[in-house]
């Protein structure tokens, strides 16, 4: 596949198919991380890093092993064991190295082992076809997009933090308010990828 193609597959995971903000995929820890800046950026760095090295491992297993012997059924068991066993060792790591970020993340640290997320991207990678090349571009753009998402919102809720609101939208409403605006913003960059390179 050529650079723009490589560019095209990014920019859309990164931005026009967002994971969070469009196809509404892995919220909870959208929502219950994005509090605080660092706790936010080091989750979206750390679905970065599953998703990286995930793909890096299903798309072969997939490709050479379950497809041609004939167990593709296998496929969420094994692809769910893989991601688990990247959290774990991501969890391993920052308990040892980062323990203040590791307190910080808290139950949604071990709860990326069943991040819809996470999953879906790897699932998305062999249904579409896409060479391992594109499978890793891919992997790599949703996972920018979710550091994105995590970061923007994190940014939004420190000033929802620091405002007033009636009564009636304090916590929880205001926080989901916040979140639907983001997500409607990016609907605006839908036929982005279409006119990228025309």
């Amino acid at each position: 596949m050529s650079f723009e193609g490589l560019i095209i597959i990014m920019v859309s995971a990164a931005i026009v198919n967002n994971l969070v903000l469009i196809q509404f995929l892995g919220i909870c820890p959208f929502l219950g991380v994005s509090k605080d800046m660092k706790s936010a950026t080091g989750m979206g760095l750390a679905v970065l890093f599953v998703m990286f090295f995930a793909t890096l491992v299903t798309w072969p297993i997939q490709m050479f092993l379950l497809e041609p012997n004939g167990l593709g059924y296998l496929q969420t068991i094994v692809f769910v064991l893989i991601i688990a066993a990247l959290v774990q060792f991501i969890e391993i790591v920052l308990k040892r190295y980062i323990p203040a970020l590791h307190v910080s993340l808290g139950v949604y640290l071990p709860l990326m082992t069943t991040n819809c997320a996470l999953f879906a991207v790897t699932l998305m990678n062999v249904q579409k076809g896409y060479s391992l090349i594109e499978s890793v571009v891919n992997s790599v753009g949703a996972g920018l997009g979710f550091l994105l998402a995590m970061t923007l919102f994190s940014a939004i809720r420190k000033h929802i933090e620091n405002s007033d609101p009636p009564e009636c939208f304090k916590g929880a409403p205001l926080t989901l308010i916040a979140a639907a605006i983001l997500s409607i913003s990016f609907f605006g960059f839908s036929g982005v990828i279409e006119n990228l390179f025309g």
